[in-house]
């Protein structure tokens, strides 16, 4: 199963925000998007003093073929958790301390069903003509998925309200 990746997004924040609101982002932005997600690993270290300690790792997986498959790695790293309650709109409400670190890994698999590597020759043979055709046109995959993990960054990003409210590659795969 040959893979192509792109390069990792980073982000970094410090501040306060929702972590139940940008657990529920990612989530939607992959429903939105027709991924699969599940978290891989989570560990929450013991608090100090500064606050707690946590790492998140969530998978999105999407068939988009038979034969193509996307996946994004997205790691959440955090220092210094702590709860703060902060009064908005005369409500008293949760919000999350912290700085963290998000790095998002994309990656393509082809053939990740193994489609033509069992059988006789003729189907190893056809196996291997279809990975060959499919690989002509791997760049359009690519650019797919580095587009979309671009637009989950955008996403966090205004989620924290580190950018303007334009993003910079909007429309750029003929959706809204």
């Amino acid at each position: 199963m040959p893979k192509e990746h792109n390069p990792p997004i980073t982000l970094r924040y410090h501040g306060l925000f929702d972590f139940d609101g940008m657990y529920a982002a990612v989530i939607d932005w992959a429903k939105n998007y027709g991924f699969k997600w599940h978290e891989k690993d989570y560990k929450h270290k013991v608090p100090s003093p500064s606050g707690a300690e946590q790492e998140l790792t969530w998978m999105l997986e999407k068939n988009v073929t038979d034969y193509i498959k996307f996946d994004l790695l997205f790691t959440v790293h955090i220092w210094d958790l702590t709860e703060v309650q902060v009064e908005t709109g005369g409500r008293p409400r949760n919000l999350s301390n912290a700085r963290m670190y998000i790095v998002i890994k994309g990656w393509v698999t082809f053939n990740w069903q193994g489609i033509g590597d069992k059988g006789n020759k003729l189907t190893k043979w056809l196996g291997k003509q279809y990975y060959q055709l499919t690989f002509k046109n791997k760049s359009e995959y690519m650019d797919l998925l580095y587009y979309r993990t671009w637009n989950l960054h955008a996403l966090m990003k205004k989620y924290f309200d580190m950018q303007s409210k334009k993003y910079e590659y909007e429309g750029y795969l003929g959706e809204n």
